[in-house]
């Protein structure tokens, strides 16, 4: 083995990681990948969901793709985005429970905005045993697309627009388990509420089918 410059060896080695570092130091950034790990997007997408102009959305891809983190695929005139590893997502995951570990401004955001939330941390085990047995429904209430794409076996697609016109096809006789992208989606908050004000006993699952596939169980997809 030849001699080791542990000086260049360490500053090349950091100098590496340091371009993940870069390219997921931005809100928009993290945002995207939160989205694209519920489904492929293309950039057209992804831009109208987050009110951002094509060209600055564009921009952030290509920033996430040089530091590979993103992967493309081309469908006839669209390019689809998709996150490279199940190691994206855990970063992902790993930056936001440090955030609220060591920020309490992120405890303050919550409150601020979601006040008490009506949260339940059910194992796999325990969810799926109550589904069962018949004790609990559960609701995903993400968009079509996104239910199509992966979900929790045993959910029903309720997305969170229609749920006040479809509660009449729920039994009052079982708890409501309602989740949608992961722990900081609010859809589930606002779909517990409306629930509870209608007489049902509902929660929400404090995870996401990213989540729940990261545990190691497996997600349907639809069709």
């Amino acid at each position: 083995m030849p001699k080791i410059d542990h000086r260049r060896f360490k500053d090349e080695l950091y100098a590496e990681f340091a371009r993940v570092a870069e390219a997921v130091a931005s809100p928009k950034r993290l945002e995207i990948l939160d989205l694209l790990a519920q489904r492929e997007r293309n950039v057209e997408d992804l831009a109208r969901e987050m009110t951002l102009s094509v060209a600055n959305a564009s921009r952030h891809l290509r920033i996430l793709a040089r530091a590979r983190i993103v992967e493309m695929r081309r469908a006839g005139t669209f390019v689809h985005y998709r996150l490279a590893s199940p190691a994206v997502y855990a970063l992902l995951r790993g930056i936001e429970r440090l955030a609220a570990d060591r920020l309490p401004e992120v405890g303050a955001v919550l409150r601020r905005h979601l006040a008490e939330r009506a949260m339940t941390d059910l194992s796999p085990s325990e969810l799926v045993r109550r589904l069962r047995e018949r004790r609990a429904v559960l609701v995903d209430v993400r968009p079509e697309s996104e239910f199509a794409a992966g979900h929790i076996a045993g959910a029903r697609s309720i997305p969170i627009e229609r749920l006040a016109k479809r509660t009449q096809g729920l039994p009052r006789d079982r708890e409501i388990v309602v989740y949608c992208r992961g722990t900081y989606c609010v859809w589930a908050d606002e779909a517990v509420e409306l629930l509870r004000r209608r007489g049902f006993v509902a929660h929400r699952l404090s995870i996401g089918p990213p989540d729940w596939a990261a545990l190691g169980e497996k997600l349907e997809a639809a069709g």
